[in-house]
C-alpha cells in the first residue's frame, strides 16, 4: 500500500485497485503515517521514495 501512496494514488484509486473499500485504504494509510512519524502524505511520499517505493 505505501508504494501505491508513493505512486501518487489516491485512498479512492488504490482501493479500485486492491478490492477494498476507501475507508479502509484511509484506516491503513493513517496507520503507515503513525509507523512512519509523518504528519501527512506529501511526507510520507518522500520518506517512502527516497527508501525506493513508488518508482
Amino acid at each position: 500500500m505505501l508504494d501505491l501512496v508513493a505512486g501518487g494514488l489516491t485512498n479512492a484509486a488504490i482501493a479500485g485497485r486492491l478490492g477494498l473499500w476507501a475507508k479502509n485504504v484511509g484506516n491503513h494509510t493513517s496507520a503507515i503515517f503513525t509507523k512512519l512519524q509523518v504528519a501527512g502524505r506529501a511526507e510520507a511520499i518522500i520518506r517512502a521514495r527516497e527508501a525506493g517505493f513508488g518508482r
